[in-house]
């Protein structure tokens, strides 16, 4: 790429959220037209020189998934990339395959937890990290029409695509590394959900192998079954599959596997704070958390922070999104982080979150400490909590009304460090969030109501 292209004012991010691009499979802009477009800018972005480069593709098992791979080659191909093809991958997989490969950069094809008709991108560094904001705002810059035109190479020049056989199978020796060698899990019986998605082959692979006595659920994706019914957002089935056999764990994963939410032997279920929580104790205990510090988002329960302080720790927020968790922590220098969602990050292991490298370092805890999960998760006493939705017809700032600031100041002053009060726009739909933490389920229901009470009389569609 010549300089005076790379030098182009890059304007702000239309097309690219918080996590990649999504929406929709075959409407725009998940189209094959956007993606052609998408691969030829992200191509034309990441090569820096004269020397050939690849970029790795990976996706989960949603039936879109074969036109968006298709187009995103072709675009990468005809700007002079190489294009490494490796099918259903975990999305972490292919963060650590990007820097395994020397790859210049990854792309994940998902929509995560969303259901099948929908479809995302998402891209990784070669760092295996996620892209900034100006690197994702300059590959939409070269998107536009005919800026690309001069930097179209012929003959031998022209990117060539590969399929790599064996990118599961390095991914299941990584993701093991996890895994205490030390350790086995022999005498375990664990059920574990993979949503039909990405992980349907290889995390009932890892833990056989580890010894493990599998039950498997949702591993057999049709291109429309991802995430329906199944997986971390619908644990239900896995909760039945634990009583019912008698399981010591169970392990609920998403569509691209990034995520976990576990269940405990009585099917009671585990979220990310919970597993937060947990690993943080344990690594304490080893005097191996970086700074006494975890990092979370904005929407972590109160008790992960009052249990984090009792121990000598702390909890630092960030806004909702794993990237911004990523971020604090490469900033901070922290090495444990995460959502009450499930994803969580172990930046000593790997650079996004992973659902199944999660799951095991639990698992490693459990065997360790040789005491069933429903007694570990103890370690959070969590404060009720409440979130509601007002629709809102326009986006104005709080502090612009008066009536409704006063209303949240005087309610967050009364709740003091018992409590905890959170009111953000929603960064996808006209919504205006609305979550209360306090001791008592009558204290949290009375904030709530009168909070989006008076937001509805200001601010209600």
């Amino acid at each position: 790429m010549t300089a005076k292209a790379r030098s182009t004012k890059v304007r702000e991010r239309k097309l690219f959220g918080t996590d990649g691009i999504r929406g929709v499979a075959n409407v725009e802009p998940m189209t094959a037209e956007t993606a052609l477009r998408l691969g030829r800018a992200a191509a034309h972005v990441f090569k820096r020189d004269a020397r050939r480069h690849k970029i790795i593709i990976g996706k989960d098992t949603r039936i879109s998934g074969y036109l968006l791979e298709s187009a995103l080659t072709s675009g990468m191909c005809s700007m002079g990339v190489d294009v490494l093809l490796v099918g259903p991958m975990p999305t972490p997989a292919i963060a650590f395959l990007t820097r395994s490969l020397r790859a210049d950069a990854g792309v994940v094809i998902s929509a995560s937890h969303n259901p099948f008709q929908d479809n995302g991108i998402k891209f990784f560094a070669e760092t295996g990290f996620k892209l900034p904001d100006e690197v994702e705002a300059e590959i939409e810059h070269f998107m536009a029409d005919g800026l690309l035109d001069a930097f179209r190479p012929t003959a031998e020049g022209v990117g060539k695509a590969f399929r790599i056989d064996d990118a599961l199978g390095r991914y299941n020796v990584f993701v093991k590394q996890g895994f205490p060698r030390e350790l086995t899990l022999e005498g375990l019986r664990i059920a574990v959900d993979c949503a039909h998605g990405a992980a349907y082959r290889v995390a009932p692979e890892v833990l056989q192998e580890l010894g493990a006595h599998v039950v498997a659920l949702g591993v057999d994706p049709d291109g429309h079954n991802i995430n329906r019914d199944c997986g971390a957002l619908h644990p239900g089935r896995l909760q039945a599959a634990v009583r019912r056999e008698r399981a010591h764990v169970g392990i609920a994963l998403d569509g691209d596997a990034d995520r976990c939410i576990l269940v405990d032997e009585t099917g009671d279920i585990v979220d990310g704070d919970e597993i937060l929580g947990m690993l943080a104790d344990d690594l304490l205990a080893q005097n191996r958390l970086p700074q006494q510090t975890v990092v979370a988002t904005v929407m972590s329960n109160l008790g992960l922070e009052i249990a984090l302080r009792q121990r000598g720790a702390r909890l630092v927020r960030v806004p909702v999104g794993d990237r911004y968790v990523v971020e604090e922590m490469r900033r901070t220098g922290c090495a444990l982080g995460g959502e009450q969602s499930g994803h969580i990050v172990l930046l000593e292991y790997s650079t996004t979150g992973d659902g199944l490298l999660t799951a095991l370092q639990v698992l490693a805890v459990l065997v360790k400490r040789g005491r069933p999960l429903s007694e570990l998760r103890r370690i959070i006493t969590r404060l009720p909590q409440r979130l509601e939705n007002v629709r809102v017809r326009e986006r104005r700032e709080l502090t612009s009304l008066p009536p409704v600031q006063q209303v949240i100041d005087r309610i967050t002053a009364s709740l003091g460090e018992r409590g905890r009060v959170l009111v953000r726009y929603s960064g996808t739909e006209p919504l205006l969030r609305v979550m209360v933490e306090a001791e008592r389920v009558e204290q949290v229901n009375e904030c709530v109501d009168e909070i989006a009470g008076v937001i509805r009389k200001h601010l209600a569609a």
